[in-house]
């Protein structure tokens, strides 16, 4: 079986709201301002949770759906660049958390895109090593690697998790993946690490651990990538836009998204758009996208979609899924 389908998806969303209204009253900005320039109207952000423990409830959210014992997962693979700490990696707080004992796991730091990263990582080594049961997950509990004092940009990130179980199947699933990188762009978006200090050095080197992003060069990045991803994909499978059921956007800013729909000249309705409840959770905007179709019964077996993420690295990636979760 050379086959991996999703096999079942869940996520978990941390219960505190915070509203564009309750922003304004920490920084300079408003309802009108927010939305227009987003369409953001609000995040949920972690109060007693790290990365790993809405991980694990996203996870089991996903092994429920997809009716399997939690030891029949083999791999868990979490996507996120807000881990618990530098090691050990998240999955495999993950892995104890949730009972997978028979799992090997490991993280993924590709930022907004890692969730594609993963699928595809996660594919390759099923198909090669014929491991029957995977899960990917994207975490991100991006609040406390935010400056609450920056306008810029503690209005537009929340905190979330979803997962997807990967399967060996018969049946086709993951069509396609295509990541690519632009390390030469690397300083538009950046959360830094430690500083940089040793006994033997004469000045330590100072990092910033905010999240960090030139706004105007990740738009700019994202409206011409998102585009050309989802044509390069389309053209590789040799298929229409006419083909695809939706198409499942990292949600950074509903403004990209009506760009690539002008650009693709199709309805901006072909998008999946829920940035506007949960606002950019990196890695696991497009898990919870895809979990929160699901639970609206938006898909159907057969039903061929494209997933398309972009952010820091700079990085970029596409999927094409034929729906088999039904």
């Amino acid at each position: 079986m050379n086959n991996v389908v999703i096999a079942g998806v869940g996520k978990y969303i941390p219960s505190k709201i915070v509203t564009n209204n309750m922003l304004s009253q920490i920084v300079e900005t408003s309802d009108e301002w927010i939305v227009s320039r987003t369409g953001i109207k609000q995040r949920h952000i972690t109060t007693n949770e790290n990365t790993s423990d809405i991980a694990s409830k996203a996870a089991l959210n996903a092994i429920h759906d997809s009716n399997i014992d939690v030891c029949d997962i083999d791999l868990i693979i979490v996507a996120t660049c807000t881990p618990d700490m530098y090691t050990p990696a998240t999955a495999c707080i993950v892995q104890k958390n949730i009972g997978a004992k028979n799992a090997f796991a490991f993280d993924l730091g590709a930022a907004c895109s890692g969730f594609i990263y993963g699928i595809n990582v996660a594919k390759s080594i099923m198909v090669s090593n014929d491991i029957k049961k995977a899960l990917v997950i994207g975490a991100e509990t991006l609040s406390k690697s935010i400056d609450w004092n920056d306008r810029s940009t503690c209005v537009l990130f929340g905190d979330g998790a979803g997962a997807v179980v990967l399967s060996l199947s018969e049946n086709e699933g993951i069509l396609d993946v295509i990541c690519k990188s632009k390390g030469i762009k690397w300083e538009n978006l950046t959360i830094g690490a430690k500083d940089l200090t040793n006994p033997y050095i004469d000045e330590k080197i100072r990092m910033n651990p905010y999240l960090n992003m030139n706004g105007s060069e990740i738009f700019k990045f994202a409206t011409v990538e998102i585009v050309s991803l989802i044509k390069q994909i389309l053209k590789d499978n040799n298929l229409s836009l006419e083909d695809i059921a939706y198409i499942i956007p990292h949600q950074a800013n509903e403004r990209i998204i009506q760009f690539a729909a002008k650009k693709l000249e199709i309805p901006v309705d072909k998008f999946y758009i829920n940035i506007d409840e949960y606002g950019n959770t990196s890695a696991a905007s497009i898990p919870i996208a895809i979990s929160e179709m699901s639970e609206k019964n938006l898909l159907k077996k057969g039903d061929k979609l494209i997933a398309v993420g972009f952010g820091a690295g700079l990085t970029s990636g596409a999927c094409l899924i034929k729906w088999q979760n039904n």
